[in-house]
């Protein structure tokens, strides 16, 4: 079994972080190991195959077309995520685009092999259907923030659950290494691009936030968990 080394440690909330070490052992070494340059399609919406990509490193962002052509961000997956498994679950055609957001590394899981594993390895299975279901239950909040709070409160909400779900310590702050655009930023938020550059400006000069090449950095986390609505809800 040709297991990859160098990479991890894995999100508590990734599917490589929720199983155990003999599962996470299979998983790694199944498939084929591959690697994408930035801005490659990983998958295209409407195609049939039913392969998933399991990453190991770097960020991918998730987009789907809307009825005018455009296109929408969805959500962001890290190392450790997998995305593709809707397809190779329900056997319909591909939901979303993914595209990588920098230099990616996955492994390409078969849809055979991963289902041979996954009835193998009910852990596994398990895993990967808890992980489907809060990302369904990111989605339905999403909805709910867009009722319930103003645009710069629903961009704080999403810049601290991204810290948590993807973030790293780094020089000044919290890390979050997917470089989102404003046009990007305001489709998850459901707010006008030039509300999310006007909230951006302020959450940089009331010193909460930095933005660089491909990076966020989020300097004072528990006053911007404070300014989501978010103190009492998260660690």
């Amino acid at each position: 079994m040709n297991v990859p080394i160098g990479y991890g440690p894995w999100p508590e909330r990734s599917l490589l972080g929720m199983v155990s070490d003999p599962a996470r052992h299979e998983l790694l070494g199944s498939g084929t190991q591959v690697r994408f340059e930035a801005d490659a399609v990983l998958l295209r919406e409407g195609m049939t195959d039913q392969h998933v990509l399991l990453l190991l490193s770097g960020f991918a962002k998730v987009t789907a077309t809307v009825e005018n052509g455009e296109s929408s961000l969805l959500a962001v997956r890290a190392a450790g995520d997998t995305v593709g498994e809707m397809a190779m679950m329900t056997g319909a055609p591909r939901s979303a685009t993914v595209i990588a957001c920098g230099p990616l590394t996955a492994r390409v899981l078969p849809s055979g092999v991963l289902r041979e594993l996954l009835l193998r390895r009910p852990e596994i299975a398990m895993a990967l259907t808890a992980l489907v279901a809060d990302r369904l239950r990111w989605a339905n909040q999403r909805r709910l923030d867009f009722r319930g709070y103003q645009a710069k409160e629903r961009l704080a909400r999403l810049l601290v659950e991204l810290a948590a779900s993807y973030g790293s310590p780094g020089a000044g702050g919290v890390v979050v290494g997917c470089r989102l655009t404003q046009p990007e930023l305001a489709t998850l938020v459901g707010a006008a691009e030039t509300t999310v550059h006007k909230v951006l400006r302020e959450l940089r000069e009331e010193g909460l936030l930095e933005t660089g090449y491909r990076s966020t950095t989020i300097r004072d986390l528990p006053r911007l968990r404070h300014l989501a609505d978010l103190a009492h809800e998260l660690p």
